[in-house]
C-alpha cells in the first residue's frame, strides 16, 4: 500500500529518490502507552513497491511519557504558599531528522529491503542506532 503524498519529504539516497513520512497524529497505542515511539514510512518515489516501516526509538511528542508534570512555584519567603505552576517535561523529545532517515534507509537496503518490488511492508526497529528486522 502506498503512503499518501501529502506531508511527505523527499530524500536522495544513492541516486534514488525516496519519500518519507512521520505520522503527525499519534495512534492510540503511541499516545496511551509509555513505550510507544514514532513510526516512519518510506517508499521509492518513482516506482513504489514495498514500503519500509521504521519503528524508531524516539518518543511521540504527544505521548504518555512526554506529558509534563505540574510543579509548584513557591516564593522563598512563604514556602507554604503556591505562587504559580510550571510544566516540566518528564522526558526529552528527540526529532527524526533527514540524516536519521537516510541512515536507516541505507541500513534497510543492506538488510534486504527491495523498495521497487511489490510485497508486504518491510518492518524494522531502531535499537541503539542499529536496525533489527521485526
Amino acid at each position: 500500500m502506498a503512503i499518501p503524498k501529502k506531508g511527505t519529504r523527499k530524500i536522495l539516497i544513492k541516486e534514488d529518490l525516496f519519500i518519507w513520512l512521520v505520522r503527525r497524529q499519534g495512534t492510540n497505542m503511541q499516545l496511551d502507552y509509555p513505550d510507544r515511539c514514532l513510526h516512519v514510512a518510506v517508499e521509492h518515489s518513482q516506482e513504489p513497491g514495498s514500503t519500509l516501516v521504521i519503528v524508531t526509538d524516539r518518543l511521540h511528542p504527544k505521548g504518555y511519557r512526554t506529558h509534563g508534570a505540574l510543579v509548584p512555584v513557591q516564593p522563598q519567603e512563604q514556602p507554604e504558599k503556591v505562587q504559580s505552576w510550571n510544566i516540566k517535561r518528564r522526558y526529552a523529545i528527540t526529532p527524526v531528522t533527514p540524516s536519521d532517515v537516510a541512515s536507516w534507509v541505507q541500513q534497510a537496503l543492506q538488510m534486504g529491503w527491495q523498495p521497487r518490488k511489490s510485497g508486504p511492508p518491510f518492518v524494522i526497529k531502531v535499537v541503539d542506532q542499529c536496525l533489527e528486522k521485526i
